[in-house]
């Protein structure tokens, strides 16, 4: 189940599956897919399953059929390191789109840009719009909202025993919003919000504000 929220006036949807959709600019905004991750892993001995390789597209599947935006914007390391059979399998997905996807390079994004402009993709350092800074990278800019990715958020769910739920999360501060890593395989960073900070955890089917 998504979850609206609003942010300076302006509504977004967060997604289960760490996405957030922008309506009114027709966006949606993903972070740290690291397509090429699995098959690195593969490569190198790990008992990760030759399926998982193709679950990252059929969620972005799902995302484009749910919002039909008019655009995808990544917010970096959308690819892990160098070119492996998962770029193949990116440049058959983007084939099929009708949609303008844009690439905010991230510090994993070491594939040429050359690469990219032969399909047609659009790679920024950061974007402005509508007094949001878009960003790979937390930022930090007078007058800016920041979305960005790269931290790849967590929570720790605590019972009141000494049970513990380790989830995914969208992690909201004052002036900046940073969005959870699409990738499966990818690793969290653990938040500790502070009091005016916003965590909203991501359970697999739903997202939920829990502080």
């Amino acid at each position: 189940m998504n979850l609206n929220i609003r942010i300076r006036s302006r509504d977004f949807v967060l997604h289960p599956s760490g996405a957030v959709y922008w309506p009114e600019q027709e966006i949606l905004l993903i972070a740290d897919v690291h397509l090429g991750k699995i098959s690195h892993f593969r490569k190198h001995g790990s008992a990760v399953p030759v399926k998982a390789i193709a679950n990252n597209f059929r969620k972005m599947d799902t995302l484009l059929k749910e919002f039909d935006p008019e655009h995808i914007v990544f917010l970096g390391d959308l690819f892990h390191s160098s070119i492996n059979m998962e770029w193949h399998m990116f440049e058959d997905w983007h084939s099929t789109l009708d949609n303008q996807v844009h690439l905010i390079a991230g510090n994993h994004d070491i594939i040429s840009p050359l690469k990219y402009e032969k399909l047609g993709i659009k790679l920024f350092s950061e974007v402005k719009v509508d007094g949001f800074l878009l960003s790979h990278h937390p930022e930090k800019r007078d007058g800016l909202f920041n979305i960005c990715g790269h931290i790849h958020p967590g929570y720790k769910m605590r019972g009141d025993g000494k049970q513990q739920l380790k989830l995914s999360c969208f992690f909201q501060s004052q002036n900046q919003f940073i969005l959870p890593a699409f990738g499966d395989f990818t690793g969290n960073y653990f938040m500790e919000p502070e009091e005016d900070d916003l965590v909203f955890a991501i359970t697999g089917k739903e997202v939920i504000l829990v502080n």
